[in-house]
């Protein structure tokens, strides 16, 4: 069970957004680079990073601010937004990043999804950012007729690495993870599920322990941890991932 520390980013800086509404977003730090080394110092081994100007551009807008947390710490890192073209995805992968998100181009341009699924087996992940259960694109701006479970079930035999699943309407508002709506993707597909939005503390954490959703292959945590509602060290111990640094 993987816990990825969420650092997103607009501006340059590290916020938090509720419900992925761009006005209402929280700087937490100004600096990203320091913000990833303080969650590799707490035992994390992997960070999970979006570019939200590039989300609603449609094409990298924080590449700044993205180098300089790849050259500052040693774990791995899964990258989404404003990736939209196989260019892109090369780009960034031969920078050294681990994995990127595709979500806006899993709905749009599915062809691309497998090809690059193909060619960089185990380094191409799926977002399906939810809203009442129907997928939302370009940043979220936008709500598509396709469900979560529909587009979940589109890659079933692509190749991809992991599906990341948001429900929006938690996103950045502490009220819990969506265990039950990730858990029912994982369900459905033989992809590792990662659940995303709302985690507000220790008690989600040991949620993901339970035999009903223990089949995810982890979580991502965002705004808790910044504002100490969820403390790493803590969460990792009970995870068993906790490593000496």
């Amino acid at each position: 069970m993987i816990l990825f520390p969420a650092i997103d980013l607009k501006d340059g800086q590290c916020v938090r957004l509720r419900q992925g509404e761009m006005a209402q977003a929280t700087v937490f730090n100004t600096d990203p680079a320091s913000q990833a080394r303080s969650f590799e110092e707490q035992g994390f081994e992997w960070l999970h990073v979006v570019d939200l100007n590039g989300a609603f551009e449609g094409r990298p807008m924080n590449e700044q601010a993205v180098a300089s947390i790849f050259d500052a710490v040693h774990i791995s890192i899964q990258l989404g937004g404003g990736i939209r073209d196989l260019e892109t995805i090369v780009t960034w992968l031969e920078k050294g990043i681990d994995r990127v998100v595709l979500g806006t181009a899993a709905v749009r341009d599915p062809a691309l999804v497998r090809e690059a699924a193909r060619d960089f087996p185990g380094c191409i992940a799926v977002g399906i950012d939810a809203r009442d259960g129907r997928v939302a694109i370009e940043g979220w701006a936008e709500t598509s007729e396709m469900t979560a479970l529909d587009l979940a079930r589109r890659f079933e035999d692509a190749g991809v690495a992991a599906i990341v699943h948001t429900d929006i309407a938690r996103d950045g508002v502490l009220e819990g993870l969506n265990l039950d709506a990730a858990a029912a993707i994982a369900r459905a597909v033989t992809i590792p599920v990662i659940a995303s939005g709302g985690l507000a503390g220790i008690e989600d954490v040991k949620r993901l322990l339970e035999p009903p959703y223990a089949m995810l292959e982890g979580a991502i945590a965002g705004r808790a941890l910044y504002d100490g509602r969820l403390d790493g060290r803590e969460a990792l111990a009970l995870l068993g991932e906790q490593h000496p640094f």
